[in-house]
């Protein structure tokens, strides 16, 4: 694992800046003059020593950019602080060759700075699932089929297997590059069900479908028994909601299928999620579980190429954190995967809008899937395939013209 650890910040506003800036604990004046500089590329490190900092700082502004630390990190009076990089690529390249000669670790660091960099760049152009390559040349459009009588937005609607076969056909004639089934409610509150259900639930309409689909087929379930046999029905991709983390079989299930997989960020299971979504640094506490989830899908035999992160949009935070997501989801490109987003119909769309049904959330769930394309997503999983398919090839024409 990375010793450092540094990600990319996107700061698209003043106040999130400032805000970032005042997590650190920067000095007052400080924030002032450091958030107009803001506007260029930011990268985030924390827990460095003061001796780390301070060279840091003094390279940054030798090379023309800036660095923010914490008060007292100068006199060294504090044991450790956050750091912030502020500068362009080129000036941040140049702080790369400098820190080569540098002590104290931080030729380590110029080799963890000049990966993001890289990564940050270069946009995965492929997924890799068991049966194929799907190509992110344009957005991937991910279908939901809920075999579930209480989710959220179309619970029982396809319960019935005659109606989800035929609501399948449709959503891949619709424009879906996957359909992704789930046979257990993954919506706040949510119950937990058994296997066994899960099962009886999805595996059928899995292996009906299998046969007839040109496109993928995706499994939304935590189970690695069910993701197992799935897999043997037909299923390509593996949608854990928990980013391997709560069934530690489920990686070795992945890995021995050559399965793809979205690895997804919660805080909590689906009944107690919503019940504790206050973060001290909600995009960084995101970026290191994801982080934690890719080194054990690697650990268990996962390629790289098969794995695509899910910030997990509803999972675990508000509504303030969930339009934040958005609104920075261009940090997450510095992971170096695809990343998914699932805005679709959620209630941070109704809060927003003043909408009680989820049904009348389309308009704004166009919204969300736009910026979130423009904004580095691959992969988009949604209920309305049909309409979020022009959504979303339009906001890539726009901006790859």
């Amino acid at each position: 694992m990375a010793r450092f650890a540094p990600r990319l910040l996107v700061l698209p506003t003043p106040e999130d800046a400032a805000r970032e800036l005042r997590r650190i604990a920067v000095d007052s004046c400080g924030i002032v003059e450091m958030v107009p500089k803001m506007r260029t590329l930011c990268i985030g490190l924390s827990r460095l020593e003061c001796r780390q900092a301070n060279i840091l700082k003094q390279e940054m502004l030798s090379v023309g950019g800036d660095a923010a630390v914490a008060r007292g990190t100068v006199a060294c009076s504090i044991k450790t602080t956050d750091c912030i990089l502020i500068g362009t690529v080129k000036q941040l390249s140049r702080l790369i060759q400098k820190l080569k000669a540098q002590p104290f670790g931080l030729p380590e660091l110029a080799g963890e700075l000049n990966r993001l960099l890289e990564v940050s760049i270069s946009a995965p152009t492929e997924w890799k699932t068991s049966r194929r390559l799907l190509s992110l040349q344009r957005p991937l459009i991910m279908g939901i089929l809920n075999i579930t009588p209480d989710s959220f937005s179309d619970g029982g609607r396809c319960f019935d297997p005659d109606m989800a076969y035929e609501r399948a056909l449709q959503m891949e004639a619709e424009g879906a590059d996957v359909i992704d089934i789930g046979g257990e409610s993954t919506r706040p509150g949510a119950t937990p069900v058994s296997s066994a259900e899960e099962f009886n639930r999805v595996i059928p309409i899995i292996e009906k479908l299998a046969g007839v689909l040109k496109c993928a087929i995706s499994v939304d379930t935590w189970k690695s028994d069910v993701a197992s046999r799935a897999l043997v029905a037909g299923a390509e991709i593996i949608n854990d909601i928990s980013g391997f983390n709560f069934d530690p079989q489920m990686a070795g299930v992945a890995a021995a299928n050559g399965a793809g997989v979205v690895l997804m960020h919660t805080r909590g299971t689906p009944d107690n999620m919503q019940q504790d979504t206050v973060y001290d640094d909600m995009m960084g506490e995101i970026t290191a579980s994801l982080g934690a989830s890719i080194v054990r899908a690697q650990e268990a035999g996962v390629s790289n190429s098969c794995i695509a992160i899910d910030p997990g949009i509803g999972f675990g935070k508000d509504a303030a954190g969930n339009m934040e997501i958005i609104r920075r989801l261009a940090e997450f490109k510095g992971i170096g995967f695809p990343v998914l987003t699932g805005p679709s119909r959620k209630s941070f769309i109704g809060k927003a809008l003043r909408l009680e049904s989820s049904d009348d959330r389309l308009f704004g769930t166009a919204a969300a899937v736009a910026l979130s394309v423009s904004h580095g997503s691959s992969i988009i999983r949604v209920h309305d395939v049909r309409a979020m398919r022009d959504v979303a090839d339009m906001a890539h024409a726009v901006m790859c013209s």
